[in-house]
């Protein structure tokens, strides 16, 4: 039996997107592990973009969006309604929240890293318009055990790796800012065994020519 093949790497946050909407599904890949400084011939060969996530499919269609991924694979199989198909109305604002998180907020979240790295006089502006979409996210929480509702969705899993990257940039800043259900919602997030899976290692393909079953 053939499989779709991933490249994939383990810390990016758009790839740990990708192999959440795998898990997710249940959709079984062979997953490349690659690192960006050595970026397999056959990778580039498929996307010029030359970043991870890339799935190839059987029919040879190349997917190498993110959350195309993720809707492609639970397009397939979505047996807990994560799309949230029965509920037009709170499907469109979960996309109009992934929206704000991938146009508005990874911009802002991007320089605030950058900042915070080189210690640069611009970090606490760039923290706060981040924490505009954090807000937001809060006061969803506040009502609610996930984004968009009392079960999880779409949105809950393409937005974690990037509020994960948020808690991580000045974590004592983090642990005592005004958003105490924000860091309910990832602890319990990141305690879940999906987590544990959705990180797992693998080695290298460039090193050891071997894709490993992912997701099956």
């Amino acid at each position: 039996m053939t499989y779709p093949i991933f490249y994939s790497l383990q810390h990016c946050p758009y790839a740990m997107r990708a192999r959440f909407g795998l898990m997710l599904a249940q959709q079984a890949v062979m997953l490349r592990a690659v690192v960006m400084k050595n970026k397999p011939p056959e990778m580039l060969e498929l996307s010029a973009k030359g970043t991870v996530p890339v799935l190839l499919l059987e029919d040879g269609r190349v997917i190498d969006e993110s959350l195309d991924i993720m809707l492609w694979a639970l397009a397939h199989n979505d047996p807990e309604d994560l799309l949230l198909q029965q509920d037009q109305e709170k499907s469109v604002a979960m996309f109009a929240l992934i929206a704000h998180n991938d146009n508005e907020y990874i911009d802002w979240l991007e320089k605030y890293k950058y900042a915070k790295r080189k210690h640069q006089a611009d970090e606490l502006m760039c923290r706060q318009q981040c924490e505009l979409f954090i807000a937001e996210l809060e006061q969803r929480l506040s009502k609610h055990a996930y984004f968009l509702g009392d079960k999880p969705c779409l949105a809950d899993y393409a937005i974690l790796p990037f509020i994960r990257q948020f808690a991580r940039v000045d974590r004592q800043w983090y642990l005592q800012a005004p958003y105490p259900e924000l860091r309910r919602w990832l602890n319990h997030q990141l305690q879940q065994p999906m987590f544990t899976k959705v990180m797992a290692k693998f080695p290298l393909w460039l090193e050891c020519e071997e894709a490993f079953l992912f997701a099956g």
